[in-house]
């Protein structure tokens, strides 16, 4: 290698080397510092797409949970009063027996219905001072079956007992039911679903004594049909005679929880609450009356109805609060094995780091050493001049 003074290749390469060299210290000193392996799009521009988009559904889902536990609470305040209006219309139906017996005069009737008129008054006052964020719960909440809907105003044809909603979307929803088929088809014109019914039951009814449930998961409604002898229920179910009847779903405020990262149906639990005042449609107290033995003895299956129809409400509520329940455990599930994918593609090999770090380290300080003695070498040109 010839002598030269204008350009010191070797200098050059040393300082080319310790450059490179100081570059990867740089690097590992931020992955150390930050704990992350990718800091920048540059450290790998694939793996950072992949991680944005993992974080993003990782914070949706974290918001998801805390929507899931704040519903529950939300049901249990609704849940919490209709315990108190359960125990009010026991007592409503304690007087309803009492003014139902010869043992008390008209005058003594007068005084329990004072009482029973408190009673209802103070069902209704709770059921309108039932709030959770400002927002009503038991005079309606969410999506309500209108009670024009055919299928209930025919119930003593249809032998439905009870319809129930969970995410069905508002609008008018008609049945088809072609006679000894043993099919069922339910639909809005947007949704349809069809589910096989004969398994249910008995030849072309419902068994007598009992009732069969209709469950129309895709479309978001429950039916109960009712067989001979059904308490409660004003007819029976026999294959066919649903067909061309209707469902009449009313939008409502509220009950939709958000419990998905994404949007659309199974992102979301709808659920529904029925208004529970005593001057309510559903349980219709305001007509009754124990101010005689007649009035009072007939208001004693009515209060039946209306407990009956109470605990039902607080059932459904207890089984959407499960619900979630298991929503928060899946998603927390969730959340883990998405955060695990995270972290291999975003955080840092401390070991690895470490060890490319003093790898880096050492080679810097070993270039630095021989940038110096390459910087020397061309002062041996001096002795030639001389």
């Amino acid at each position: 290698m010839p002598l030269r003074i204008n350009h010191n290749i070797a200098a050059m390469n040393s300082r080319r080397q310790l450059n490179a060299n100081n570059r990867d210290l740089s690097t590992r000193l931020e992955r150390l510092s930050s704990g992350l392996r990718v800091n920048r799009a540059s450290d790998d521009a694939a793996g950072l797409s992949i991680r944005e988009g993992m974080r993003a559904e990782i914070s949706g889902l974290k918001m998801n949970v805390l929507n899931a536990e704040q519903g529950s609470n939300l049901l249990q305040v609704a849940e919490g009063s209709l315990n108190e209006i359960n125990a009010m219309l026991i007592r409503l139906r304690e007087l309803s027996v009492q003014s139902a017996s010869s043992t008390v005069n008209d005058q003594n009737r007068e005084a329990i219905q004072a009482e029973y008129t408190q009673l209802t008054n103070e069902i209704d006052r709770i059921a309108q001072s039932t709030t959770y964020n400002d927002q009503v719960l038991l005079t309606g909440y969410g999506n309500n079956i209108d009670a024009a809907s055919t299928t209930l105003t025919n119930s003593n044809t249809t032998g439905v007992t009870n319809l129930k909603i969970s995410g069905a979307l508002t609008g008018t929803y008609s049945f088809i039911d072609d006679a000894t088929d043993g099919n069922i088809t339910l639909g809005n014109g947007t949704v349809t679903q069809t589910i096989r019914i004969a398994t249910l039951l008995d030849g072309n009814d419902v068994a007598t004594g009992t009732s069969a449930v209709a469950n129309f998961d895709r479309v978001g409604i429950q039916v109960t049909l009712a067989g001979f002898e059904v308490d409660n229920a004003t007819g029976s179910y026999t294959d066919g005679d649903l067909n061309g009847e209707t469902i009449i779903v009313n939008s409502g405020t509220g009950g939709s929880f958000q419990v998905g990262p994404n949007d659309g149906i199974n992102n979301r639990i709808e659920v529904s609450i029925a208004d529970m005042r005593a001057s309510g449609a559903l349980l219709n107290l305001n007509t009754a009356s124990v101010a005689t033995m007649t009035s009072a003895r007939a208001s004693i299956t009515q209060i039946d109805q209306a407990i009956a129809k109470v605990s039902n409400q607080r059932g459904d509520l207890g089984a959407f609060q499960n619900r979630l329940a298991f929503t928060i455990s899946f998603t927390e599930n969730e959340i883990e094995a998405i955060q695990n994918s995270e972290a291999s593609i975003s955080d840092a090999d401390i070991a690895a780091e470490v060890t490319a770090f003093t790898r880096a380290q050492i080679l810097s300080q070993a270039a630095t050493s021989m940038l110096a003695q390459a910087n020397v070498v061309p002062q041996t040109a001096l002795s030639l001049l001389q």
